[in-house]
């Protein structure tokens, strides 16, 4: 393959003309043409880009695409789209890009990977020098590949990694090596150990994920929390730095254990003394519920309302989540996950690639557990008792969250959706709101049904959001059974 060579300046030039163009626009050597009966072709905005602006064809070799100033350099073009919450609200901006998927890299080759130093290793010659070209992936369906031409170039970034990302990376390559080692190590045949590649390594990978499974040949992959923080710091949204470098879950496990060795046993109120957060109290008198998040960002030395604001964990796509026990250890309330974006449900075939399976397969979970003293006692006496964290394993996925997927899908789809009057179970008659309206149910799946399951969240039942299938409604979330969890997270040790 002839080695394709440019100056930086020379690129950037030809790049800045193609912004604000649609790809078929910049499509000069007609990689449409092989779409018109081919309606699933995959990648053809790369090779839009690819062929017609950096003028070399697509290929699979494990080598960095082109050579931008002498240094080889990989080409991946990006589709973006707004963030669900934006479209909600009805209004966005540049700041709410996010990632559509996550990023392509290499393929994850045992009888290579386990020769190879991470210097020298075709993953970090793929991420040392990147050309990333972002496009709006403008639908909230997919769409065929003839589509991609009305795709419009948003930008173009040549990016390269920090000394601290670069380790967390290193830190991430060598536990899939580490796996594949022990694997052709440990076992006559190698391939039986390689399908729990995935599940058992994604609690502690940071930045990537492997995918698909095998027997499939799994590729390594940027996790699509961590592209969507690249493209939203590239659009100017700005992403609070903590003060300490972590480039490891264990680093982060290590700071988890070290504040609560500290803080264990302290109230919400007294940590809320202690940090001098300023909180706007509930009609009750009470804490908010979203305190527990600016708690833990000031644990951490951030100044940041939510985690989502922190660079690193936007990147490691962490969530956190409140869990309060009970004195027993039980739980008092189940957990809600993310609102469902039903266009999107209905659009997705496959329940691998859904919006179901990639919260559920890529999030990372720290649950910041309280004790309550009694039943009726406000969040402000709770007391911080440690941190658990948790990834959702391939049963729990395959099993419980799929047949959630499957079953909201079935409703939509086939317009089974129901609103019933909820009927007051000695009357029998229906249950009126304080605003007057009558109180109703939808039939999605209840928690009785299912670990996971759907439940609107609103707070005027006058206000509904959301109209589906003839039925105004509040936004549908998913949500986690709190006593399975309890049971899930018994397993678990504090950190």
């Amino acid at each position: 393959m002839t080695e394709v060579t440019y100056t930086k300046k020379a690129l950037e030039k030809r790049l800045d003309s193609i912004v604000s163009e649609t790809l078929g626009d910049i499509d000069v050597n007609g990689a449409f043409g092989k779409t018109i009966n081919n309606p699933k072709v995959t990648g053809i905005a790369g090779d839009v880009i690819e062929k017609s602006v950096l003028g070399y064809d697509s290929n699979s070799i494990q080598e960095p695409d082109i050579i931008v100033d002498n240094k080889r350099t990989e080409v991946k073009t990006t589709g973006i789209r707004y963030s669900t919450n934006s479209l909600k609200k009805g209004k966005q901006s540049n700041k709410d890009f996010e990632a559509k998927e996550p990023m392509s890299i290499t393929a994850v080759s045992p009888d290579k990977i386990v020769n190879e130093s991470f210097e020298n290793s075709n993953f970090w010659h793929k991420l040392n020098y990147l050309l990333l070209v972002f496009y709006h992936y403008d639908s909230q369906r997919p769409v065929k590949s003839w589509e991609y031409k009305d795709f419009v170039v948003k930008g173009y970034e040549f990016h390269e990694f920090s000394d601290t990302e670069k380790q967390a990376l290193k830190n991430d390559w060598e536990k899939v090596k580490n796996f594949i080692l022990d694997a052709q190590k440990s076992y006559m045949d190698p391939t039986e150990r390689y399908p729990f590649l995935g599940a058992e390594l994604r609690k502690n990978l940071l930045f990537i994920d492997t995918a698909p499974k095998w027997p499939h040949n799994p590729r390594f992959r940027l996790k699509r929390s961590t592209v969507t923080a690249i493209v939203q710091q590239y659009f100017g949204k700005k992403l609070e730095e903590l003060p300490a470098e972590y480039d490891s879950f264990h680093d982060i496990d290590e700071k988890l254990h070290e504040i609560s060795d500290k803080f264990k046993g302290k109230t919400v109120r007294e940590l809320i003394n202690y940090y001098g957060i300023k909180i706007q109290k509930n009609k009750d008198g009470d804490a908010p519920k979203n305190v527990s998040e600016q708690i833990m960002v000031r644990m951490f030395g951030g100044t940041s309302k939510k985690l989502s604001q922190i660079d690193l964990f936007k990147k490691a796509g962490i969530t956190l989540k409140t869990l309060t026990q009970t004195r027993q250890g039980k739980r008092t309330e189940d957990t809600k996950l993310f609102p469902i974006d039903f266009e999107r449900l209905v659009s997705d075939d496959d329940f691998e690639s859904s919006e179901f399976s990639e919260f559920f397969s890529e999030k990372q979970f720290i649950f910041i557990v309280f004790e309550e003293p009694s039943g009726d006692a406000k969040l402000l006496d709770n007391k911080f008792v440690g941190f658990k964290r948790l990834s959702f394993g391939d049963d729990f996925i395959q099993d419980q969250v799929k047949y959630a997927w499957m079953n909201t899908k079935k409703l939509v789809e086939q317009d089974l959706l129901v609103e019933k009057q909820v009927l007051n179970q000695k009357t029998k008659k229906p249950i009126t709101n304080k605003n007057g309206t009558i109180r109703t149910t939808l039939n999605f799946l209840k928690s009785k049904q299912n670990v996971v399951f759907v439940r609107g969240s609103g707070v005027d039942s006058s206000k509904k959001p959301l109209f589906l299938n003839g039925i105004h409604m509040y936004t549908q979330y998913i949500w986690v059974k709190g006593d399975y969890l309890v049971r899930l997270l018994s397993k678990e040790s504090f950190i």
